[in-house]
């Protein structure tokens, strides 16, 4: 892979990151879902996407996720999200959560209500991808959010959300995981 593809790879697992903060605030402070990129436009009101990213960060590091203590001891430069798959995943995550909150409800073991902040957030940003997201192989997108449970979430979390997914996934996507299936049983029995 060259080194491009590498930081674009980065770039967007950036944003998933900071939308997954984003959208946990927001299930802390439950603003309206029009409010969900406020602080930005309060704090760089005609700045562009990047700037505006920068900013966003330094608001959301005043409140970091459970784990995420343990990332602020971590010096290494990081690379600049991807400003704009940022801004779709938080908003449109946030705008559907009604939706997604209907349709992921029947594949859980428990309420919605009951589900940590980070796992719910990690479920509505998943869902938004998964749905609109059909350029990235639902397996990417579930794999980046176990990688986003393992980090913030509870020591079994990432299981949950594995699970939770791989259902969500049959429902949203249904011809891409009966292909992937299919190819799967092929190569065991060879």
């Amino acid at each position: 892979m060259s080194r491009g593809g590498r930081r674009e790879i980065t770039a967007r697992k950036r944003a998933r990151e900071l939308a997954l903060q984003g959208i946990y605030q927001w299930l802390l402070h439950e603003f309206p879902p029009e409010e969900a990129r406020e602080p930005i436009k309060l704090s760089l009101p005609d700045q562009p996407p990047q700037a505006q990213l920068l900013a966003i960060e330094e608001i959301l590091a005043s409140a970091p996720l459970e784990n995420d203590a343990q990332d602020a001891k971590k010096t290494k430069p990081r690379t600049p999200p991807d400003a704009e798959f940022f801004a779709a995943l938080l908003q449109g995550a946030v705008q559907e959560a009604p939706e997604a909150r209907t349709i992921i409800e029947p594949l859980l073991t428990r309420a919605v209500a009951e589900l940590s902040p980070v796992e719910h957030a990690i479920l509505l940003l998943a869902f938004f991808e998964l749905r609109h997201g059909i350029e990235t192989p639902y397996r990417v997108i579930i794999n980046e959010a176990i990688e986003l449970a393992k980090k913030y979430g509870g020591s079994d979390g990432h299981r949950f959300i594995n699970g939770v997914l791989d259902r969500l996934a049959g429902k949203l996507r249904p011809a891409e995981v009966a292909t992937k299936r299919q190819q799967g049983s092929l190569g065991k029995g060879d």
